[in-house]
C-alpha cells in the first residue's frame, strides 16, 4: 500500500465509513466532527474535509485561477469520498499534514 494509505482495522471504520465520506461534503466536516468526536476514522476523515471546506470558501473569493483550483479541490474532494467509503485513511498530499494540527 502506498505510504499516504492506511487500512485501519476495527468496527471504527465499519461503523463511520458514510460520516467519514459525508465529512468531505461543504460543512458536513464541523457536524461530523463534533457528533463523531469518539471515532478516530470520521475524525480522520472530517479534519481534512474541513480543510479542504475552508481552501473552497478561500479559492472561491479570487477570480478565475481561484475558479480552475476549485476543480482540483473538488477531486480530492471525491477522492476523499471514495477511500473514505473504503475504509482506507488517505491522507492528502501536502493538506493532510495541516489536517493533522486541527485539534477538536
Amino acid at each position: 500500500m502506498p505510504e499516504n494509505i492506511k487500512k485501519p482495522m476495527g468496527n471504527d471504520v465499519e461503523e463511520n465509513k458514510i460520516f467519514a465520506a459525508l465529512s468531505y461534503v461543504w460543512i458536513m466536516s464541523i457536524v461530523i466532527l463534533i457528533l463523531k468526536r469518539d471515532s478516530e476514522f470520521a475524525s480522520f476523515h472530517a479534519k481534512q474535509g474541513l480543510v479542504l471546506f475552508i481552501i473552497s470558501i478561500i479559492l472561491g473569493f479570487i477570480p478565475f485561477i481561484g475558479w480552475i483550483l476549485e476543480f482540483a479541490v473538488a477531486l480530492l474532494v471525491v477522492v476523499g469520498i471514495i477511500k473514505a467509503l473504503m475504509g482506507e485513511k488517505w491522507e492528502i498530499p501536502l493538506l493532510g499534514q495541516l489536517a493533522k494540527k486541527i485539534n477538536i
